[in-house]
Parts: structure tokens; C-alpha cells; sequence
């Protein structure tokens, strides 16, 4: 499924009948979830999941194509860790 299957599947769950609203509300979910875990926050939702940022340290990589030693940058990512009620419905 992508946004646009996302944003119908909430058009009939929700009997949103103008397209353009339901599409404003899934942008403004992502949108909130993109600004939170910018500021370094984390948002739970609970029996859904945890979306938080991971920071990662520098450290020694490998170069696969010359074996030739490189250094990776330290980053920071987003990470999703499922809730049980999500692992249970996916089993």
C-alpha cells in the first residue's frame, strides 16, 4: 500500500467523503511524526509502535569494491520498533 491507497483506507474507515481532506490528514500525521523525531523526541502509539531517532557512532567501514579502509560518520536515523498488538495482527 502506498499514500494514496493509505489515504482511501482512511476515506471509507473514517466516511471522509472529500478526497483532499483525507489527504490532509495522513500529510498531517507524517508530517507530525517528521517534526517530533526532528527535535529529537519520540512518539509511541501505543499497541501500534514506537517511531525514535538512533544515533549511530563513527566507526571503521570497508570499501567493498577496492577492501580499502574507510571511516563512516557518526548519524543519526529513524527507527520504528512495532507494538505487540501490531506483531500479533501481522502473525
Amino acid at each position: 500500500m502506498n499514500k494514496v491507497g493509505l489515504t482511501e483506507a482512511v476515506m471509507k474507515a473514517v466516511g471522509i467523503e472529500v478526497k483532499k481532506q483525507a489527504t490532509e490528514t495522513v500529510e498531517a500525521v507524517f508530517d507530525t511524526i517528521t517534526k517530533t523525531l526532528a527535535k529529537g523526541e519520540e512518539v509511541a502509539i501505543t499497541g501500534f509502535g514506537t517511531f525514535k531517532v538512533a544515533k549511530r557512532a563513527a566507526r571503521m567501514g570497508v570499501n567493498p569494491r577496492t577492501g580499502e579502509k574507510i571511516q563512516i560518520a557518526a548519524s543519526i536515523k529513524p527507527k520504528f520498533r512495532a507494538g505487540k498488538v501490531l506483531k500479533e495482527a501481522v502473525k
